[in-house]
């Protein structure tokens, strides 16, 4: 295995139909024996050892038991650190995770022989000197004149243009965001799209005790509502995107890059609520839970 300085790790991996994002509670229900093994051997780690494993998603209408895995799973994952772990009377679990750290997968391990662990290993680079350079680079990204030479623009102006206009876009993402749980809503109440945003809105507010989809999320959106890159991943994960569209989001290591594509996918998705007006998954799967972590 190689040293966590070197940013490369052999970690154990747990494909899924969609991608996890950092930060994004995701509850699992684990009854395969393999993955039962993966938690206990996690639980068993002494006291300050990190337990978690590698989130992958599956490409569409692959199986990963029956072709190589690595061609199977799409390359960018996420880690879910282990938060509680409750033993059921069948021998399984019903375990909470968090979302962790990006990665990108390097080499998939396949289970070889009675040494090696019965589920599926990667070695993994990860991206956190990626995503600082990238958050660097998407920041300054189109606010310099390509002409001007380095240096004529002082940095601190560069900073302070490019953090005002991150803040517009985050408002931006987050009133599209708001106007789209609504259009949702309305459609699911099978009512007037063009009547009910008013009504449902009113339980995106701070005081409303409305106790449904729409309130938990308006909570969500006002825990990361100054936290652009908090918003982006909730966005990412609540939204009812294709895995295609959540995967591109995933491995988008700029925040102003991720929340600039969200604007584009929700007004996509906003017009086809608007003119097709279907609704393809119950609201309450927009109530994906979120840490500040």
């Amino acid at each position: 295995m190689a040293d966590r300085d070197q940013q490369q790790e052999v970690i154990p991996l747990f494909p899924l139909g969609s991608p996890l994002f950092p930060g994004v509670v995701l509850p699992l229900e684990v009854f395969e024996p393999r993955y039962r093994t993966l938690v206990a051997e996690l639980t068993a780690l002494p006291e300050g050892a990190e337990r978690r494993f590698g989130v992958v998603a599956i490409r569409q209408g692959w199986e990963v038991e029956r072709i190589a895995p690595a061609a199977a799973l799409y390359d960018v994952g996420c880690t879910a650190v282990l938060r509680v772990v409750a033993p059921r009377a069948d021998g399984g679990y019903r375990v909470v995770t968090v979302g962790g750290e990006r990665f990108r997968l390097l080499d998939v391990l396949v289970p070889e022989g009675d040494d090696d662990p019965p589920y599926l290993r990667a070695r993994v680079e990860w991206l956190g000197d990626e995503e600082a350079a990238e958050e660097a680079a998407g920041d300054a990204e189109g606010l310099v004149p390509s002409g001007d030479p380095a240096g004529v623009v002082p940095e601190e102006v560069v900073t302070e243009v490019a953090r005002g206009s991150l803040e517009v876009l985050t408002a931006n993402v987050r009133d599209l965001f708001a106007r789209y749980v609504a259009t949702v809503a309305a459609r699911q109440a099978g009512g007037d799209p063009g009547a009910l945003p008013e009504e449902v809105l009113e339980a995106l507010e701070p005081d409303s005790a409305a106790d449904d989809a729409e309130t938990e999320t308006a909570d969500l959106l006002r825990e990361v509502s100054d936290d652009a890159r908090g918003l982006s991943y909730l966005v990412a994960s609540a939204a009812l995107l294709t895995t295609e569209d959540r995967q591109a989001l995933l491995a988008e290591s700029a925040t102003r890059r991720r929340l600039a594509l969200e604007s584009r996918l929700l007004r996509r998705e906003l017009t086809l609520l608007e003119t097709v007006g279907a609704v393809p998954v119950p609201l309450a799967q927009l109530g994906v839970g979120m840490t500040p972590n």
